[in-house]
């Protein structure tokens, strides 16, 4: 229950499509049901772990026997309250909570969702994972990483306990952000891009933890994006259209040195690289890659790189670098303004045509001053007409803000306005879709599915076919990035909490996973109990006396952990309330005189020794401030601030409102300080005034007091703005109030008495005849009636109206005798709202902010202004989640259920496959068919062709000398296509195994290629390794061809067995249409760096 913003939905309902029931009371108090054999020594609960369970079961039953006795040991202490109308829909319906949310599938809290105050200058920014392991990178250059078999363990690193185990690095070792990352399974390392420009090379060791292998300085500005290719080779993309290639034997060399050599290491890579936007320059195209290398794509399938700004893609040959096609968002080719010269690669055929020079052409063209000059103005006369098209033909809001290569070898693209785009492999446009307005921040593809993340929040599941299968709101924040490991999808979330989603969500699996956590929601929640002093005052431009401040607030400040303070009238005047619209439209507020009232505030509740200012806001002369005692600062945070005007045409800041809203115990809070429209006729400009806040006051601004961090050193994520859909379709947004836990409103309502006279009402007050007096209040009235406040409360009034008085004269005689003898009324108010829907529920995860008021009254020694001060103390109940508990309930479940461990099983069946050769030899040019065959009847077969090593062949046959390649990539000689690709059931697919002509020893200095017609004569072998996954399936069937190309001829034939095996019944199968595989899948194989070719 990490997020609140998330957690909106209907009532709960336990499912019954599934056919599985819920977990009876009868096994829910059995310690055996929740306890797992097979769970691991590393996910067992600790001690600690235990004691909390006995504790939240004591405190569960207690409460369910206080219910049932129908006792209440608080009722006695709280005042009666006033309720108003229409509180139970629309806008004003209670939030509904539960235990576990039923509008989405279970989630795994890897990272609860932190405290922004806590991650000042440190927000994990970045993520991906490998077979084994989840990594996130930070703003502060920091790494965390958690072992994806210890997920389910007791939170026990250094952050929170609340957290799954991890390990971290430092962030003032490395002290740059982290922009992009990607996983090498290959080298069993994890390449990053930093913003400082340097690419830096990580090792997670068991002894030493996470270890810098290699760094080196790849760019001058930040790395926007890197990538590996199919060979091998290491992508990267920085700002101004920058891009480099870093070749596979320069890091593999890097990587073998000791770390004494580290530094030797750096230089030799940082010269290695290979710029192959020089490559195309002679033809006119580079002029028009200058746009920020955004993302990176490895398209394994066809051996392509595809590059990416956001208006702008270029796809690029893998193994030649050499460029294919330069098009924009809209699919227009994006050529020199000499256009007749190059031909529209449209088609399969016409793709494979590559606009470059030949090696020799190459190492021979130089290009004089004149024409260097010419090109330079051409490309900036073709900049210009480029510009100048797009500013009048392509919309900014399509801008791309998402790259990934699906199962089927299509390119999923997303865009800032919510459309997800569909390529091929080509780039050429086939179709879009549209399933949300908010924009698309983040994309990844598995086997048959694609997942988006979006910036509400919200996560879609949508086929290959563009359908979607469903989605849910995943976080209270934008969706940045996501990856998969360990059969879960992960999200991160621009707050920095990350979830695991079941990969086969949404499904059955969620159901009974759904109703066996909620049945132990006993084990897992607790109750937190404090106490809110919150006071209003419309101080009318004057100052206070201490003494005044210590009868308002300081007296009861004693017994309370929150304090809030809202004033009205704090300074007034044509010239203030210029000042502050002024103010108001650059982001700036506050002023010497609010300054001042909270120093004295702040300085009456001893601040600094036993309250600490969480946030304040201030609006001309409206002020609001929030304080909290210094042990409850550890569970505060997330203090935003919000202002609406209200004065002339909305705005101005004589009448509006501002507020502060805060997480504590990981729900919603939210004050607001209100100073409405006056004069006793304007009772419907008054509830005019109320509506207009609560529907439109937004907390954009960050305002906390809790971490003086400067707020600027957070490197922000780009999150575009869309609507605010949090469904799978389009719903009516509903005001950012409306989803807090508890509102308390305070402040100068501006209600008054009618229908009596001026001397009628002291004569009523004089004999303390409240109860009459409220029957001619406004308020109830406009509140009984559902105009305003609506399902919001009030303590019942015991004390004398609080305006009009004459200043510095005490007790009842004080009331305005003036000439207006204005009418005394209970202007000054304070109403709340909790998470009750009905006024007996107790508070649980299914309503887990619970109120009462024990104190209601107003100060009336008090003279400094002409109202009185008001108070009111909350006694609230919150039910919290212990995320660590929960999360070891959860690893239970899945580990220790019948049902799920069934269903698991059914669903990650991996299809049995038969390869035709498992040796294959090339000479002169040679291509070899390789078929793979699906035996299976009804399931789909994905495959993926990785290269595990490549070995020298001696002159006796025998391959010696092997070595691993990145990430599994191919040696420049060998062509494997498709390298991935999916197989219908009983179908058969064919993978072309080609011999590259001239292998050669080719090496890059400083962009410069070197021994370019160097030929490699050697005799060289690979082990391929085929891997083979189903739908869902977290593990891999393997099968190895050995593929050895000889330069020199000879008999190394005699060593192969080439028959194909089961030709019989190969041929009797009908071939199948291959289909291509996503390069990122989160299957790949075990063991492959200890095998040796025979």
């Amino acid at each position: 229950m990490g997020d609140q913003e998330d957690d909106v939905f209907s009532f709960f309902t336990a499912p019954n499509d599934s056919g599985f029931s819920a977990a009876t009371p009868s096994t829910l108090f059995n310690r055996c049901s929740y306890s797992s054999s097979s769970s691991s020594a590393d996910d067992s609960p600790s001690v600690d772990d235990s004691n909390k369970r006995i504790d939240y079961m004591i405190q569960f039953l207690d409460r369910r026997l206080s219910e049932d006795g129908n006792f209440d040991v608080d009722a006695s202490a709280s005042l009666p309250e006033f309720v108003a109308k229409s509180g139970g829909s629309g806008i004003f319906k209670v939030p509904i909570r539960s235990a576990v949310h039923p509008n989405r599938p279970p989630s795994l809290e890897v990272r609860p969702h932190p405290l922004r105050e806590t991650q000042i200058g440190r927000f994990l920014r970045t993520m991906t994972s490998t077979q084994t392991q989840l990594w996130a990178g930070g703003e502060d250059g920091a790494f965390r990483v958690w072992d994806l078999a210890q997920l389910y363990g007791s939170g026990r690193g250094s952050e929170a306990e609340d957290t799954a185990p991890y390990t971290e690095t430092l962030g003032t070792e490395i002290g740059s952000a982290v922009v992009c990352m990607v996983a090498d399974e290959g080298s069993g390392v994890v390449w990053s891009g930093h913003r400082d420009g340097r690419i830096r090379c990580w090792k997670l060791s068991v002894d030493h933890g996470i270890q810098e292998a290699l760094s080196w300085q790849a760019h001058r500005a930040p790395v926007l994006s890197i990538a590996i290719s199919a060979y091998g080779d290491i992508w990267s993309g920085s700002e101004g259209g920058a891009l480099k290639v870093w070749p596979w034997e320069a890091l593999g060399k890097s990587l073998s040195l000791m770390i004494e050599e580290r530094h030797i290491a750096a230089l030799s890579v940082e010269r290695s690289y290979i710029d192959p936007k020089s490559q195309v320059s002679v033809n006119g195209f580079a002029n028009t890659l200058t746009s920020d290398v955004t993302f990176l794509i490895s398209d394994h399938t066809r051996a392509r790189v595809w590059s990416a700004s956001l208006l702008t893609f270029a796809l690029w040959d893998a193994r030649t670098r050499d460029l294919i096609k330069v098009f924009n968002v809209e699919g227009q080719l994006e050529n020199r303004t000499d256009m007749s010269i190059y031909p529209d690669f449209g088609t399969e055929e016409e793709g494979k045509m590559k606009i470059n020079a030949s090696k020799k052409e190459k190492a021979q063209s130089s290009l004089g001053f004149f024409q260097r000059s010419r090109n330079a103005l051409m490309g900036a006369a073709d900049a210009v007409r480029r510009a100048a098209a797009k500013g009048g033909f392509c919309d900014d809001t399509k801008r791309t803000e998402a790259v990934v290569i699906s199962a089927d070898g299509a390119i999923w693209t997303g865009t800032a306005n919510g459309t997800i785009m569909l390529w091929d492999g080509n780039g050429n446009f086939l179709r879009d879709y549209t399933y949300q307005s908010s924009g698309v921040l983040c994309m990844f593809t598995c086997c048959s599915r694609l997942w988006v993340g979006y910036s509400s929040g919200t996560v879609q599941v949508l086929d290959l076919e563009g359908k979607l299968l469903g989605g849910w709101v995943a976080h209270s924040g934008p969706i940045i990035e996501m990856a998969i490991g360990g059969g879960y999808l992960f999200t991160l979330a621009n707050h920095g909490g990350i979830r695991g989603w079941n990969i086969t969500s949404p499904g059955p699996l969620d159901n009974v996973l759904r109703a066996e956590l909620a049945g132990k929601e006993f084990l897992y929640s607790r109750i937190e109990n404090l106490n809110i002093l919150a006071g209003t005052w419309n101080v009318g431009e004057g100052r206070a006396s201490t003494d005044s401040l210590i009868s308002w607030l300081g007296c009861a400040a004693a017994r309370v952990e929150i304090v809030v303070a809202g004033l009205q009238e704090v300074e007034m005047g044509a010239g203030v309330l210029a000042m502050s619209a002024a103010k108001e439209t650059v982001g700036l507020e506050g002023s010497p005189l609010g300054q001042w009232w909270l120093d004295m505030i702040g300085k009456t509740l001893d601040e600094g020794s036993s309250f600490v200012r969480a946030g304040s806001r201030q609006l001309a002369g409206l002020l609001i401030c929030v304080w909290v005692r210094n042990d409850l600062k550890p569970h505060v945070g997330d203090v935003d601030a919000a202002a609406v005007p209200c004065g002339f045409g909305r705005a101005i800041g004589n009448k509006g409102a501002v507020g502060v809203r805060l997480r504590i115990y990981d729900r919603v809070l939210c004050f607001v300080n209100c100073h409405f429209a006056a004069h006793l006729e304007a009772v419907n400009r008054r509830n005019a005034d109320f509506d207009h806040v609560y529907r439109t006051m937004t907390f954009s601004r960050q305002s906390s007091s809790l971490n003086q961090g400067v707020a600027g050193a957070s490197f922000g994520v780009s999150v575009p703005r869309g609507g605010n859909a949090v469904g799978v379709n389009t719903v009516e947004a509903r005001p950012e109030l409306s989803e807090a836990d508890m509102i308390i409103f305070l402040g100068d309502f501006n209600y008054r008495l009618d229908d009596i006279t001026y001397d009628e009402t002291r004569d009523f007050i004089s004999q303390r005849c409240f109860d009459w007096l409220r029957e001619k209040d406004q308020l109830h009235a406009e509140m009984e009636a559902g105009n305003v406040f609506q399902g919001m409360r009030e303590a019942i009034i015991r004390f004398p109206p609080t305006y009009k008085f004459e200043r510095h004269q005490a007790g009842l005689a004080g009331y305005d005798s003036g000439e207006k003898k204005r009418i005394p009324a209970w202007c000054d108010r304070i109403l709340y709202r909790d998470s009750k829907n009905h006024l007996g529920d107790d508070c649980s995860l299914n309503c887990p902010v619970v109120s009462s008021v024990s104190q209601y009254d107003a100060c009336m020694d008090v003279t400094d202004s002409d109202h009185k001060p008001v108070r009111c103390v909350f006694s609230v109940k919150i039910a919290r989640v212990d995320e660590s508990v929960r999360r070891q309930e959860f690893g239970n479940i899945i580990n220790s259920n019948k049902k799920i461990k069934v269903m698991l099983g059914e669903l990650s069946k991996v299809p049995e496959t038969i390869v035709s050769t498992n040796n294959i030899i090339l000479q002169n040019q040679d291509s070899t068919i390789l078929r793979i065959t699906n035996k299976s009847e009804k399931n789909i077969a994905f495959f993926k062709i990785i290269c595990e090593g490549q070995s020298n062949i001696e002159e006796d046959g025998q391959a010696h000398d092997h070595r691993a390649r990145g990430s599994f990539g191919f040696p420049p000689w060998l062509e494997v296509s498709p390298g991935t690709g999916i197989i219908k059931p009983n179908q058969i697919a064919e993978v072309s195994v080609h011999l590259e002509d001239f292998p050669t020893v080719e090496e890059f200095v400083d962009g410069v290629a070197q021994n370019s017609w160097c030929e490699d004569t050697r005799d060289e072998e690979v082990i391929l390794v085929l891997m083979v996954q189903g739908r869902f399936s977290t593990e891999t069937r393997s099968h190895r061809i050995r593929v050895r190309h000889c330069p020199r001829g000879g008999s190394t034939k005699k060593h192969y067995d080439d028959r194909p095996k089961t030709s019989g019944q190969l041929n009797a199968l009908h071939r199948s249409d291959y289909h291509q595989l996503s390069y990122n899948t989160f299957d790949v194989v075990e063991q492959l760096k200890n095998l040796h070719s025979p």
